[in-house]
């Protein structure tokens, strides 16, 4: 931007704003003719993308904050006119929650005000609420809408804006560019849009008891987990989860005695002191923590939940007092196996009009498992946008039932009272699980447990991991040259030393494994994915995250012996990842220890 497009941006912007703190910030920067940051400021805008928005926190265009979230809350508001009738803005309304990170509530009740300043109805959380709460209210009272502010998992700076469409998943498209579309076109602040408009319902009561209610028909062994003496050491890692989570497990049959808390982590803190990156799926840098308090109390199962608890991670304290932290894929595993033992066990048959659903990122253990036991299993882009959307179909569509669905990224979606991940369901059924263990299987370990399901669908080893890319042109750069590597100017046709089969992109909507080559999964230009599939019988994705500055890899191989598949797999993809990612060469970051 030239100086005189920058000094433009800013006096636009402090025509709008009306919040101190940023009209300091942006003053502050305009009289010390700090120019490169004011360009980073207002030089961008925040991308409408992966079911809404997500930044750090500031002033600016590239930033949440105040102005950027009205335009947001107008823009969502403008486009549900062109979307809904006038009675289904006023009697159905939209549904808002937040969690506790810094600006949240403020951020809910500025889009309140646009949404009631726009005569539609408008449920909006007196406190803060779990991520799961609002998809849940949306399918409850019917709303045309949903938004949690909420930036998950991300680092204490960031806040985010998701929105739910009226089917209770999170928007997809041609929704998430129609709205993109129509911020823009809504950008100046209306005047009602700073007042507190008055006619906000509290939906918490109401939906408190559904949402628990209807967990409860999920609970197996209430009597069992009411007389059993296996504690669970469970850590909300500075979020929201405590109180929702606690509950569940209380519904679930589990004693509050036998619920032990990380202290230090079990109060909503929107600072984050004791961790990082307050993100569960971190692993043993996220929970040290949470092994001292399992340890000091004799507990062998740890339950975590990310900040805003729409993900669930595990771990187990082993014969030998090592803790194992399960995966994603493995807890997937664990719940797919569950879901199905449930199903069955209440005299159902399992044929094709039963489905589990997966992300393309994660482990085929369900299509595995489909196989052998005769249900459907469907595959989706990354993000439980598409699996949630896709559940849904399936279910209205379709009239299958669907039972469970998971990412790798601990997400999981058990059952479909809520068509997105919910970290709150997936406590209380894991707890479920290991009660069923302890009554049926001799108190097995849920470690044994997972050996048996891969004994039984064969071994899915997986190593996933990523790379920081704080420069969004060089991730392109790396993308665009992996399509060049091979001999011809083309795809490669060997990655370290090993033959690829096949290669799917759908950054460019190609599958090699097509007669026509062309990928039946939806492709984005916008979201670099490549998956490449080689004759030693494992599978490489690469894709740039819609959410962090990262680029991860998902790789699985799939053997029925599983002493050496874990180690093979590791070796091979860490030499495949450096020939096709040359992370040296773009200067990408090692993922942090």
């Amino acid at each position: 931007m030239t100086p005189e497009e920058i000094k433009a941006a800013v006096e636009l912007w402090l025509s709008w704003d009306k919040n101190d703190i940023t009209i300091r910030e942006v003053q502050a920067l305009v009289a010390s003719n700090d120019h490169a940051t004011l360009e980073k400021l207002f030089g961008s805008r925040m991308e409408f993308g992966t079911a809404g928005l997500r930044a750090a926190m500031g002033a600016g265009t590239s930033h949440m904050n105040d102005v950027t979230v009205i335009q947001a809350a107008q823009g969502l508001a403008a486009y549900l006119k062109t979307q809904f009738t006038s009675a289904d803005l006023s009697e159905r309304g939209i549904v808002i929650g937040n969690d506790a990170r810094h600006n949240s509530s403020r951020f809910a009740r500025l889009s309140a005000n646009v949404f009631l300043a726009n005569d539609i109805k408008t449920y909006l959380f007196s406190d803060i609420v779990c991520t799961p709460y609002v998809p849940f209210t949306v399918r409850r009272r019917g709303c045309i809408a949903g938004v949690m502010v909420t930036a998950s998992h991300n680092p204490k700076q960031d806040n985010g804006y998701k929105v739910y469409w009226s089917n209770g998943a999170q928007i997809i498209g041609p929704h998430d560019s129609g709205i993109a579309q129509s911020i823009e076109e809504n950008l100046t602040p209306q005047a009602a849009s700073w007042a507190t408009q008055p006619g906000a319902i509290d939906p918490t009561e109401d939906t408190a008891a559904a949402y628990f209610k209807s967990l409860s028909e999920l609970c197996l062994h209430k009597d069992i987990a009411e007389k059993s003496s296996t504690k669970f050491t469970y850590t909300a890692m500075h979020g929201v989860g405590t109180r929702f989570t606690t509950q569940s497990l209380s519904t679930f049959g589990v004693r509050s005695e036998n619920i032990v808390y990380v202290k230090e982590q079990v109060e909503p803190d929107p600072e984050f002191p004791t961790v990082a990156f307050p993100n569960p799926e971190e692993g043993k840098s996220a929970l040290n923590l949470a092994f001292a308090t399992a340890e000091a109390h004799n507990s062998r199962v740890i339950l975590a939940n990310d900040p805003d608890a729409d993900r669930l991670a595990v771990a187990e304290r082993q014969d030998d007092g090592a803790w194992r932290v399960f995966t994603g894929n493995h807890i997937g595993a664990l719940f797919g196996w569950w879901a199905l033992e449930r199903y069955k066990r209440s005299g159902n048959v399992v044929d094709h009009n039963v489905a589990m659903v997966s992300s393309a990122v994660s482990s085929m253990i369900l299509r595995s498992m489909a196989q052998k036991e005769g249900f459907t299993f469907e595959e989706t882009l990354t993000g439980f946008k598409w699996m949630g959307s896709r559940s849904e179909i399936l279910e209205r569509e379709q009239q299958k039932t669907v039972l469970f669905a998971f990412e790798e990224a601990i997400g999981f979606m058990f059952g479909t009272r809520v068509y997105d991940k919910d970290g709150v369901t997936a406590a209380a059924v894991m707890a479920d699980m290991v009660h069923d263990l302890e009554l049926n299987e001799n108190g097995k370990r849920l470690s044994d447990k997972l050996a048996d399901i891969y004994r039984e669908y064969g071994f899915h080893a997986s190593y996933n991991s990523y790379v920081v890319s704080k420069d969004s042109s060089k991730t392109r750069t790396m993308f665009d040259s992996m399509r060049t590597l091979g001999p011809d100017g083309g795809y490669p046709s060997t990655v370290a030393g090993v033959k690829v089969i096949s290669i799917r992109d759908l950054s460019v909507g190609l599958d090699t494994s097509r007669p026509d080559g062309i990928a039946l999964l939806p492709s984005s230009a916008v979201s670099p994915m490549i998956t490449f599939y080689f004759e030693n019988k494992s599978v490489l994705t690469i894709r740039g995250s819609g959410t962090e500055p990262k680029i991860k890899w998902y790789a699985e191989m799939i053997s029925t012996d599983g002493t050496s598949c874990e180690s093979e797999l590791v070796e091979f993809v860490t030499a495949a990842v450096g020939e096709l990612m040359r992370p040296n060469e773009f200067g990408f970051l090692p993922r942090p220890t």
